[in-house]
């Protein structure tokens, strides 16, 4: 499975394509799937460009999104900095109205366990989103660790050999614990490209976008979101 992730908490200083609006994430929602990407992974925006879990603005980029690509599964962040921030986040996810297939929860953050337990709740798929080994220990010992979609690696690691280490401890706590999830890796900036053949080594599901990284596989500058996904869907074929 490849996702794309189309804009993150990126500014267009990072670059000049990074999609804001409902309707600028969706035109390139469907661009993406066109050049290949199975599913999207988005941060819808308010007004002023800031990242929003309030429920207009959720509804604003999924319905836009699902009107453009219908089918096509549609992910969140709910990361503890997107406004108001912290434990008051979870208010504006529970007067959600239009729901996501699917939300990225970090289990790093301390509210993860709540937070994963209310996407359950309202019948929302759970990404459970593993930084380190200690993320992983803790995430073996939830008691509804089978019930989440998947797990998904992120290498924040800049340093590749780091990069690698992290991942390798990650997957290593995994299999201790017997977790038999479908396992996304990806990285993010220097480390996004080799995390991506990294997934496509072990055959995992990965995901590429500007939220990601800017730049193509050649170290050249991507044009927008369906160069990157292009670029992932070529090298995908080789493994």
């Amino acid at each position: 499975m490849l996702q794309a992730c189309l804009n993150g908490g990126r500014t267009r200083d990072f670059h000049p394509m990074v999609p804001f609006t409902a309707a600028e994430i969706a035109s390139d929602a469907r661009r993406s799937v066109a050049a290949g990407a199975s599913e999207l992974h988005i941060h819808p925006r308010s007004a002023d460009g800031q990242e929003s879990l309030e429920p207009d603005d959720v509804a604003k980029a999924l319905l836009a999104i699902r009107s453009n690509v219908p089918g096509v599964p549609v992910g969140l962040s709910t990361h503890w900095r997107i406004p108001p921030g912290g434990r008051a986040r979870q208010k504006p996810m529970e007067q959600w109205q239009v729901l996501p297939d699917y939300v990225s929860v970090n289990l790093v953050e301390e509210d993860a366990v709540e937070v994963i337990s209310l996407a359950l709740g309202l019948g929302i798929g759970v990404e459970a989103g593993i930084w380190s080994i200690s993320d992983a220990e803790r995430f073996v010992s939830l008691p509804n660790t089978k019930k989440c979609l998947r797990v998904l690696i992120e290498i924040n690691e800049q340093d590749i050999a780091e990069g690698f280490a992290a991942a390798l401890g990650i997957i290593a706590v995994l299999e201790r614990g017997r977790i038999k999830l479908p396992v996304l890796l990806h990285g993010d900036g220097a480390s996004a490209w080799p995390m991506f053949r990294e997934a496509m080594a072990r055959s995992y599901d990965s995901r590429i976008g500007l939220e990601d990284g800017n730049l193509l596989p050649s170290g050249k500058m991507a044009a927008d979101n369906t160069d990157i996904v292009r670029a992932a869907v070529r090298l995908a074929r080789a493994y």
